[in-house]
């Protein structure tokens, strides 16, 4: 219990040191050492409890919650602030009903429940503590040099607010520690506003009108979420006399019909807090913030805790699904889920093509990946949910490495855009590679993503809704188009470009190397994750290990991942490569140029771009058909529950 105490007020104690100091080498010393201390400290306790199954610590404080209230009134009272200075009238009205709805709840009903087992472990938990520890510490040195940089770029005079941005990062490292590991409900819930607040401070960060405008967005639908949330509590409170989230997990597993509501509602803000559609927006719009930003969102913290509280009620909607006696009000939970994760899947893979901006192509990639996690937690089977932790794991590596990448290329480039990482591979060459890396675990076999989604077609397979499995598929053929496109951008050569990342800062690199690593390492040691990790989870919840995949050919999948990872290195830093002009297959007129002799006897360039498609999969196009399917599914959901749920009583 100590080492969960340790990691969830340590870096809260960082976060303050942090907004005192103004020294950037001082800075520089205390986010490196912080980082690589939180880091040791979730590796340690990952491997001192792994394979563990609930494992509850004693540790009821009404001290504690009072705290969590206070916290949560400082919360509401920002958000009003900036609501009031703003001029955003939902804003301070979503913040105003959860505030009062809090404080109603803490003295009128939650006063006298005590949690008397106030944290736990679990491998999900742990797994999701390796993320936020080693992947979001390892975001957090990455910002130095990133953020160096980005403040070079602010015009003269303009004033360092550095040591608030690395403030916020850390508190959102506690808050997510908070989270995954709290049995008590009103401290998780603590965190979970926390999340949301911290996010709004740093997409708003730049304090430009859109980057205002989408700070707003993203606070208005996840205060949404967190008044769902705080509904659930009520439930819970009112109804079972208990804010214990193990209690709850057995009464629903028990009788899912009984907690119908009270699950939507969870699952309410699961899906804002995962940006799913129609809540997908405010992801979108978080890519005006500073890339560290948006690699904490979206990898190792904000939308991880979305699909962890999906997964954690997965157990529960599969009994809703196959339970006899409660009929469709059982099942209403996890169909909704699978429902908008899967349109969410499909839709946004889809209008990821029409992308040429990088980072608008890794949200969008993000949102569908998370809409296929959370597809996976509504089917809610012992083989969904192995699926889902493989995706939670491989999505949050994979795609922090490529925000990172992406955000030193923008810095040396001068551009986010695809179609203008020509000769990357010539211009930044292990940078090139270490993108290569990170596209080819999102899509390719053997890589680790691969083989969690054939798991999730075999797990959608025993279902026997084809409807699923048509949306999987059709999903995943735009997710190779789009990743396709950009890693064939990246592996053009030609030409002898300038080097240009010799002037990448050394934590960047730091960061990246992480990542890789991390990412090789994961899908080398895929067997045993599935064995010491993953397995141990189902098997604590289901009774049943749950796997469709049989370790021999996880074992195939991971030798042959080290041999191409060899086969993509090996030729870095060789300086006496053979050099050959570039064959036009044609009548060459100047090969430095790229120009030919075409059939007319005219001079023609060649050139190498992408299609888009913007006409076919544009997002005016799709995503107002996306946002009225998934609205009108939840809107029937919570209809159905809370019609139902005063007869159940």
């Amino acid at each position: 219990m100590a080492m969960l105490g340790f990691l969830i007020l340590f870096p809260l104690v960082v976060a303050a040191v942090l907004l005192a100091v103004r020294n950037n080498q001082a800075r520089k010393a205390i986010v490196g050492v912080s980082a690589a201390v939180i880091g040791v400290a979730s590796i340690w306790l990952v491997v001192a409890y792994m394979g563990a199954p609930w494992v509850s610590f004693e540790f009821y404080s009404p001290v504690a919650d009072y705290v969590c209230s206070a916290v949560g009134v400082l919360v509401a009272a920002a958000i009003l602030y900036y609501g009031v200075r703003y001029k955003n009238v939902w804003a301070c009205v979503l913040a105003a009903v959860q505030v009062v709805g809090a404080l109603v709840f803490e003295f009128a009903f939650a006063h006298g429940i005590a949690v008397t087992e106030g944290l736990y472990l679990d491998s999900l938990s742990l797994l999701m503590a390796f993320i936020i520890g080693v992947v979001g510490s390892g975001i957090c040195v990455y910002a130095l040099g990133y953020m160096e940089d980005f403040q070079a770029h602010e015009p003269e005079g303009a004033k360092d607010r550095r040591p608030v941005f690395f403030a916020l990062m850390f508190v959102f490292l506690s808050a997510m520690f908070l989270i995954v590991f709290s049995n008590n409900m009103v401290w998780l819930f603590t965190g979970w506003e926390v999340t949301t607040v911290c996010s709004f401070l740093l997409i708003a960060y730049t304090r430009t009108e859109e980057a205002i405008k989408n700070a707003f967005r993203q606070i208005i639908m996840n205060l949404a979420g967190g008044i769902a949330f705080l509904v659930a509590l009520y439930v819970m409170a009112i109804q079972f006399g208990t804010l214990s989230f193990l209690d709850f997990l057995v009464i629903g597993i028990q009788n899912p019909a009984l907690v119908a509501l009270p699950v939507c509602a969870l699952a309410f803000a699961g899906l804002t807090k995962a940006a799913q559609m129609p809540f997908h927006t405010w992801l979108l719009g978080a890519m005006v913030a500073p890339t560290p930003t948006s690699a904490l969102l979206h990898s190792s913290t904000m939308v991880k805790a979305g699909v962890f509280l999906l997964v954690k009620l997965a157990p529960v909607m599969y009994a809703g699904t196959i339970s006899a006696q409660g009929g469709f009000l059982a099942a209403t939970p996890g169909l909704m889920v699978i429902l908008v994760g899967g349109l969410t899947f499909a839709l946004c893979s889809f209008m990821a093509v029409s992308q040429t901006n990088a980072k608008r192509v890794l949200a969008y990639s993000t949102i569908a990946n998370l809409g296929l996690i959370t597809a996976c937690a509504g089917v809610g089977t012992p083989e969904a949910v192995w699926a889902a932790l493989f995706l939670i794991l491989f999505h949050a590596i994979a795609k922090s490495l490529l925000f990172l990448c992406v955000g030193t290329a923008e810095h040396h480039i001068g551009s986010r855009d695809i179609e203008d990482m020509d000769l990357l591979f010539e211009r930044m060459p292990r940078l090139a590679r270490f993108m290569m890396l990170g596209i080819m675990c999102m899509f390719i076999a053997p890589f680790g993503m691969l083989v969690a989604k054939w798991a999730t077609l075999v797990s959608f397979v025993d279902t026997g809704q084809v409807a699923l499995i048509v949306i999987l598929a059709f999903g995943s053929a735009a997710t190779f188009m789009f990743w396709a496109k950009w890693l064939g951008k990246l592996s053009g050569i030609a030409g002898e470009p300038k080097n240009v990342e010799m002037t990448v800062h050394r934590s960047e690199w730091t960061s990246i190397m992480l990542m890789a690593v991390l990412a090789v390492l994961a899908c080398i040691g895929l067997p045993l994750l599935s064995y010491f990790v993953v397995e141990p989870y189902v098997v604590s919840v289901y009774g049943v290990v749950g796997q469709d995949i049989a370790a021999d050919n996880l074992w195939i999948a991971s030798i042959a991942v080290a041999i191409v990872v060899i086969v993509l290195f090996a030729g870095l830093g060789r300086t006496k490569a053979k050099k050959v002009d570039v064959y036009l297959a044609g009548v060459g007129r100047d090969n430095a140029g790229r120009t030919f002799q075409n059939s007319l006897s005219g001079e023609t360039q060649a050139t190498a771009r992408n299609w888009y498609l913007e006409g076919i999969f544009g997002e005016k196009r799709i995503a107002p058909i996306g946002t009225v399917m998934c609205s009108l599914v939840i809107i029937v959901a919570f209809a159905a529950s809370a019609v139902a749920l005063p007869g159940l009583f």
